[in-house]
């Protein structure tokens, strides 16, 4: 197989026909002697979506799917996507073509000339509020300032990438995927193209603002210790505070004899220490949240029905 399209769907009913017409138009003119698959990952979707993506499989052998036995989230959709992908090389898109399947032969030109990786990245993002476009820009820009590694800012998980990559991220075993960040982290040669992003063609998206705070904490707590040297540093800025405040106490009481019972800033010294450590408990929590995650080893979804064969894992090298 020449080329596997993983696409996570998630109440996308509006949308696949028009995107499996869209793409079949870009990928059959393209020179892939070995053919391609479409692979529909149903992510628990409550509308038709599971019918239309089975209506398609029975009509054209080329559309595998997974249905999963409930909603398990984007990133996982897109993990299971990968486990059975058999593609040489592997395009990850949305269904509700705000990233155009046009780009999709100038992505894989790019893996050609001898790339592991090449992302599209957005020049602009039509459709949505000026809230999401900031935060997102926030996002991208403090996970670039905070991680070890260099994530591409202003991307999303659009993008085509060979299958010794593919092996890579199949044996990553995280709970909490942060696939962008995980490609990142893998290296090879990578290299990008811009595009504008269209607006959303149909349906609502399924990323509401929690989904994406949970996106941002997955993202960081994976490829970042900064927040916990933060808490660490804050700990002895307020220590130090704490400690000045003391003196300052103490030369109130015995020296200055200005002294009043009760004094207001003993309650507020209480506070302030009270929410440092509860903001630095709270840090720590998430970490040792994420550890529980991964020390249980729950299989990462559960699969209901498929026409996929389940791959075995690529040999470690």
């Amino acid at each position: 197989m020449d080329l596997s399209v993983i696409i996570p769907i998630y109440n996308e009913e509006e949308n696949i026909p028009a995107l499996y017409e869209r793409l079949r138009g870009v990928l059959d003119p393209m020179p892939l002697p070995n053919g391609y698959e479409f692979i529909f990952i149903n992510d628990g979707s409550r509308d038709q979506s599971l019918a239309l993506i089975q209506t398609l499989a029975a009509r054209d052998s080329r559309v595998r799917f997974i249905n999963f036995s409930r909603n398990f989230g984007h990133q996982i959709a897109v993990t299971a996507g990968l486990d059975r992908a058999e593609g040489e090389a592997v395009v990850i898109i949305d269904a509700d073509l705000q990233d155009p399947p046009e780009l999709i032969p100038q992505l894989y030109q790019k893996l050609r000339e001898g790339y592991e990786v090449v992302y599209a990245k957005r020049r602009s993002r039509q459709g949505e509020s000026a809230a999401k476009k900031l935060t997102a820009k926030l996002f991208y820009r403090i996970l670039a300032s905070i991680t070890h590694i260099s994530i591409p800012v202003d991307t999303g998980d659009f993008r085509v990438i060979s299958r010794k990559v593919v092996d890579a991220l199949r044996r990553m075993p995280e709970q909490n995927k942060f696939i962008r960040g995980q490609i990142s982290w893998i290296g090879y040669r990578q290299t990008y193209l811009e595009y504008d992003r269209a607006e959303r063609a149909g349906g609502a998206t399924g990323y509401t603002y929690r989904k994406m705070i949970k996106l941002a904490l997955d993202g960081i707590t994976a490829f970042s210790d900064v927040p916990l040297k933060a808490a660490t540093i804050g700990g002895f800025l307020v220590s130090g505070v704490a400690f000045l405040v003391m003196l300052y106490t103490l030369y109130a009481r015995f020296v200055s004899h200005d002294y009043q019972p009760g004094w207001a800033s003993l309650m507020v010294s209480i506070l302030f220490l009270g929410g440092v450590q509860l903001i630095a408990v709270g840090i720590i929590g998430e970490y040792m949240a994420r550890l529980s995650a991964n020390v249980r080893q729950r299989p990462l979804y559960i699969v209901s029905e498929s026409n996929l064969p389940e791959l075995p894992l690529p040999p470690q090298r």
